[in-house]
């Protein structure tokens, strides 16, 4: 059975669920649905009418019934996926108190979405989905504005800036927008390395990959940093 028919028979409410349940079926199917044509189409080129169809809804404007526009679709879909990504940060921050060590702040950044990915299946949509928001300006607010409300987020940028060595202003600018670059955009390359079921991406898994990207950006956190010419 194919990605799109697992979706439409979920989509159709079984006659014994109260309204309320088959209301709740049939947003979640939109939200499934969404997520995955906007991650492999691209979402300028996905319409609302066009991802109520693909969920096997009669009505084609059940996309606006339930959500409203697509930014409001958009910005269900990511605090959606959020919730747990800020329940499992919070853990780690938890655990990782007043460390002085930049490693492990980096890894409260890193590990909460690898996690959160792994527990969703061999096949995701959500991290390309980001990768898309964040690179469209009339589209970032969308993720930022539910990203940076996570009090967890803001205390693991805070443990960085508190263990990370010495730096001018300008080399931490630089190094915490490569950060978020490598965090953004390594994610997503990766489910897209899993969805093509490349070899390289297939024998790792999301753990060892998080680690190898928390050593990454920690090093580069650590490294030396050069005085600009004059």
């Amino acid at each position: 059975m194919s990605v799109d028919d697992q979706q439409k028979r979920r989509s159709t409410p079984e006659p014994s669920l109260t309204r309320s349940e088959r209301v709740e079926s049939t947003r979640s199917a939109l939200l499934d649905t969404a997520e995955r044509l906007f991650a492999e189409r691209g979402i300028g080129a996905v319409s609302n009418r066009q991802v109520s169809e693909a969920a096997g809804q009669g009505n084609n404007t059940a996309v606006g019934y339930h959500f409203g526009t697509k930014s409001d679709l958009l910005r269900a879909i990511v605090r959606r996926h959020q919730d747990d990504v800020e329940n499992r940060r919070a853990v780690l921050v938890g655990d990782a108190g007043l460390s002085a060590d930049v490693r492990t702040w980096v890894d409260c950044l890193v590990r909460p979405t690898a996690e959160h990915l792994a527990s969703l299946g061999p096949l995701t949509w959500y991290a390309r989905l980001t990768a898309q928001l964040v690179a469209d300006p009339s589209l970032r607010q969308v993720f930022t504005d539910e990203a940076l409300s996570s009090t967890s987020l803001q205390d693991a940028l805070a443990g960085i800036e508190r263990s990370r060595p010495d730096i001018p202003d300008f080399v931490r600018v630089q190094r915490d927008a490569m950060s978020r670059q490598l965090i953004t955009y390594g994610f997503a390359e990766r489910e897209e390395a899993l969805a093509a079921t490349r070899a390289d991406a297939c024998r790792q898994t999301w753990e060892s990959f998080a680690t190898g990207l928390t050593d990454g950006i920690t090093g580069m956190w650590l490294a030396p940093w050069t005085e600009p010419e004059r």
